[in-house]
């Protein structure tokens, strides 16, 4: 049976781990403030050198003194998303687990279209 979502509610468009977070600085220190059903943002880097369809996962608009940089959607996974992105669409990503393994911040996420 096909379950029906309200309009009000976001589509989940992915779940997925976000990478890099063991490439950035003091989110040891940041890790016990992340809630799980935590509202992450994406911001698209276009610029990026290594992957072109690269998105970044933040707690706050960059221009916010309180933003942490989490890291990065997977490579390989966020083409849609980065596509989405590109043309305006209004995405952000949830938290729905963390736990550490051994030095690395496992964070894994939902990344949700709004309408």
């Amino acid at each position: 049976m096909m379950k029906i979502v309200p309009a009000s509610e976001p589509l989940v468009l992915l779940e997925c781990l976000v990478a890099g977070t063991s490439h950035r600085p003091n989110l040891e220190k940041y890790e016990p403030k992340l809630k799980v059903g935590q509202a992450l943002l994406l911001t698209r880097e276009a610029d990026n050198h290594y992957d072109d369809w690269a998105v970044q996962v933040h707690t706050a608009p960059a221009t916010d003194p309180a933003n942490v940089w989490l890291g990065y959607l997977p490579e390989g996974r966020n083409e849609t998303v980065a596509r989405l992105l590109d043309a305006g669409k209004h995405l952000t990503a949830r938290l729905n687990h963390k736990s550490w393994e051994t030095d690395w911040l496992h964070l894994d996420i939902e990344v949700l279209l709004h309408e």
